[in-house]
């Protein structure tokens, strides 16, 4: 089967957009709804966001699933579905707390287990089915597509479904809600309808062998559970600073609320030239050590930690720092090094064991689900004890900082175990072994 063009990347990387479309009706709508309409605390819709992200520790097993079967479509269509159906239970949850509180949230935690599953197997499926389908030369860039239409969806989402909640009833937010689910469900089949192709030929010892003795062969595979560790240890530091940085410039340097929002607004604009920087280089400059997802990823991390380090000093100089091109310089580093690990994990997902790659993306992507689910209580918590020892708000937030640049450095030491030469520079990877006896189930 023919590797896909720039076209069939970007259908894929609509799948990505309606990921995010369903997510952020959780994350923004729906969290603003609980807080402000029913004066709800922060911490419950926190809690079922960090529940949703907990549940999706099952992606090694729902990537199982589809290495038996040999196909990835009927998983992402089904992980879409079933992610649908939780943004619109969500919804109907927000609307039974208004009139009997208890059962809502019962029905919330239904709901977000929902996300959490439909994410876990569209997203897994999806990466290998780029991985598998998208030629090596050309993965850096379309692990850029995929992720900026992410973004797309994000972006889009939220500024129609704005207009659509206007003025707002519970009802209205099930209603708009399901609409969004409707259109994201048909928007996956027309995007992934024959990009597979028949079903591939698994081999009888794979069909049989039962998911324990697949996720240990694959954690027993030093470079995947080094991996595992960076992309857990990266994915921290980068999702602790998310909560941090409005507060920070509100607390330290007097931002107004809209004026932190905005500088969140340059950070992510920094993100996005720095995902830019990835596609472009690696296309431009293909087979320069300038090109390799090893020299981006760690150079990612360690430009990462020293921002962290310029964020760390700014707070205690104050108002002279110049805070809006640190923020944007952060922004970029992330981008870079976020990008290019998502395209090394496209690179690296067929080494090792043979049809494993469902159970090696899961445990990836249960490693980054964690992190995400710790990062913002790790923040949180650890900028909250600094204040009862230290002096002043500059001086705790400081050492968040300086823990967020020790976590990043850290990740690049992983990173550098990690990636092999063939890997770093995109070349062919080594053929897969075959499966023990002793792993059979």
């Amino acid at each position: 089967m023919k590797n896909l063009g720039w076209l069939g990347i970007m259908r894929l990387g609509l799948v990505q957009a309606c990921l995010g479309a369903v997510v952020v009706m959780t994350t923004s709508v729906m969290n603003r709804v609980m807080v402000v309409e029913l004066a709800l605390p922060a911490m419950l819709p926190g809690a079922l966001i960090a529940w949703h992200y907990l549940v999706q520790v099952l992606r090694p097993r729902l990537g199982h699933g589809s290495d038996v079967g040999g196909r990835r479509t009927p998983w992402i269509i089904g992980g879409m579905a079933l992610l649908a159906l939780g943004g619109v239970g969500a919804a109907a949850s927000i609307a039974v707390m208004s009139e009997h509180l208890p059962l809502g949230i019962l029905c919330a935690v239904l709901a977000f287990s929902c996300l959490g599953l439909g994410a876990g197997a569209a997203g897994t499926s999806l990466l290998v089915l780029l991985s598998k389908r998208v030629e090596v030369a050309r993965r850096p860039a379309a692990a850029t597509i995929v992720w900026l239409m992410m973004f797309a969806g994000f972006v889009v989402t939220t500024i129609t479904t704005g207009q659509l909640l206007d003025p707002y009833t519970p009802m209205r937010l099930v209603e708009v809600t399901a609409g969004v689910a409707c259109v994201v469900t048909l928007l996956t089949v027309l995007a992934v309808w024959g990009m597979e192709g028949p079903a591939e030929n698994v081999v009888a010892e794979v069909r049989q062998q039962r998911f324990m003795p697949a996720l240990r062969e694959v954690w027993s595979e030093p470079q995947s559970r080094k991996f595992a560790m960076f992309v857990f240890v990266s994915m921290l530091a980068y999702s602790a600073q998310e909560l941090i940085l409005d507060p920070f410039a509100g607390s330290v340097f007097g931002f107004a609320p809209g004026a932190s929002t905005k500088l969140s607004g340059v950070q992510h604009g920094g993100a996005l030239v720095g995902m830019l920087l990835v596609a472009i280089t690696s296309q431009a400059l293909q087979g320069s050590r300038f090109a390799s997802m090893r020299s981006w990823t760690m150079g990612g991390c360690v430009a990462s930690a020293m921002t962290a380090l310029l964020l760390a000093l700014a707070g205690l100089i104050g108002p002279a720092w110049p805070l809006q091109a640190t923020v944007f310089a952060l922004g970029v580093a992330n981008g870079s090094f976020a990008v290019a690990a998502i395209g090394s994990m496209m690179q690296m997902v067929s080494q090792g064991a043979g049809a494993r790659e469902g159970v090696r993306m899961g445990v990836w992507g249960a490693a980054q689900a964690v992190a995400f689910g710790l990062g913002g209580l790790f923040a949180t918590g650890t900028s909250d004890a600094a204040r009862t020892v230290l002096p002043t708000a500059a001086s705790a937030y400081a050492v968040v900082f300086i823990v967020e640049a020790m976590l990043f450095l850290t990740a690049a030491g992983l990173a550098s175990q990690v990636f092999g030469r063939s890997v770093a520079r995109g070349q062919a990877i080594r053929p897969v072994r075959a499966i023990p006896a002793s792993s059979r189930g």
